[in-house]
C-alpha cells in the first residue's frame, strides 16, 4: 500500500478513520491462528473467503483523526522484524502526514507486531511529539518482574518488549477498563490473549471496536470463536474475552476494526447458531 487511492477511509462519530498498514504480509502457517484445528476438514467452513485465506495476516493500524488529535491505535512491527514490516510510517506520508505529526499512541498490547515499530533503527523514538497509553495490567506484566513468564515465548520475548517500552518511559498514561482517553475514545478490556490486552471503542450511534489481537481472525475467530489464537497467553480467558466482544458488537451493531483480517479490517458480526460471521464492508453500509 503505497498510494492514497489504498486506503480505506470512513466518518465514525467525531472521527475521520483512515485504515493504515505497516506490512501487508502472508502466513503460510496455519497453526497460531487457530490451535485447534489442524485440517480443513475439522469443520472451519470459512464460508466468505476459503479455506487459504485463514492465514493471510495483514496489520490493519487505524489512524483516527479529530480536529485536535491524530491517533495511531498501534504501530506496528517496524523494520526489526523483518525486511516485509516497517511501511506504517511510508503510508503516513502517503497521505500527507508525518511521523511528528502523531499526538496520540493507543497499545492494544506489547506483541512485536503491535510495538516495535515505536523505535526506528537507529533507536531513536519514531513518534516523537505523541502521549501513548497502554493498560496498567499490561504495562506490569512485561515491565516489572511481578507475573513469571509462563510460556518459552514470553520468556524469550520479555527483554525485547522491555527495551522498545523503555523508550516511551515518562510519556506514557496507564488505563483501566472504561477510562477515556480524550473525549469520544474510551478503554474496553479484553485480556487474554495479553493480562492487559485492551480493546478500544470509538464512541458514536454506530460505535466502532477496535479489536487488537483479541479476536485474531476474520474467519476463524468468528465460526469457532472458542479456537484459541497460537500466541493467546491464557487461551480460556481469550476464548471468553472473544464471545463477550462478538456478543457486544452483534447486541450493539458496533462496527468492528480487526488488526489481522482481510484488509480493511471493518465490519460486524452476526450471529449464526452459537457462533458468529463477519459481515464486511461494504455489506456493512447498505
Amino acid at each position: 500500500m503505497t498510494s492514497t487511492r489504498d486506503f480505506y477511509s470512513f466518518r465514525d462519530g467525531a472521527f475521520d478513520v483512515t485504515v493504515l498498514s505497516d506490512a501487508p504480509a502472508e502466513s503460510s502457517d496455519f497453526g497460531p491462528l487457530a490451535e485447534n484445528v489442524h485440517t480443513a476438514s475439522d469443520g472451519c467452513q470459512c464460508e466468505d473467503s476459503g479455506f487459504d485465506e485463514i492465514c493471510l495476516a495483514p496489520s490493519n493500524i487505524p489512524f483516527p483523526v479529530t480536529a485536535d488529535e491524530m491517533i495511531l491505535v498501534d504501530v506496528g512491527a517496524g523494520e526489526r522484524k523483518s525486511e516485509h514490516t516497517g511501511f506504517l510510517e511510508a503510508n503516513l506520508e502517503a497521505i500527507g502526514v508525518h511521523a511528528t505529526d502523531i499526538s496520540l499512541v493507543v497499545l492494544t498490547h506489547a506483541h512485536p507486531c503491535h510495538i516495535w515499530g515505536l523505535v526506528r533503527p537507529d533507536g531513536s523514538l519514531r513518534y516523537a511529539n505523541a502521549r501513548y497509553v497502554m493498560s496498567e495490567a499490561e504495562w506490569s506484566f512485561w515491565m516489572t518482574d511481578n507475573d513469571e513468564p509462563t510460556t518459552e515465548y514470553e520468556r524469550m520475548s520479555r527483554a525485547h518488549m522491555r527495551k522498545t517500552l523503555s523508550a516511551i518511559l515518562g510519556r506514557v498514561t496507564l488505563v483501566e477498563d472504561g477510562d477515556e482517553i480524550i473525549p469520544g475514545l474510551r478503554v474496553l478490556s479484553s485480556c487474554g490473549h495479553t493480562p492487559g490486552h485492551i480493546a478500544v471503542i470509538l464512541e458514536s450511534d454506530v460505535p466502532l471496536i477496535v479489536t487488537g489481537d483479541a479476536v485474531a481472525s476474520d474467519v476463524v475467530s468468528f465460526e469457532h470463536p472458542d479456537w484459541s489464537f497460537g500466541f493467546d497467553i491464557d487461551a480460556g480467558q481469550a476464548a471468553t474475552t472473544r464471545r463477550q466482544i462478538l456478543n457486544q458488537a452483534e447486541e450493539e451493531r458496533a462496527k468492528l476494526l480487526g488488526f489481522r483480517w482481510r484488509y480493511p479490517g471493518v465490519g460486524r458480526a452476526e450471529r449464526l447458531g452459537s457462533a458468529f460471521r463477519l459481515r464486511r464492508v461494504p455489506e456493512v453500509t447498505r
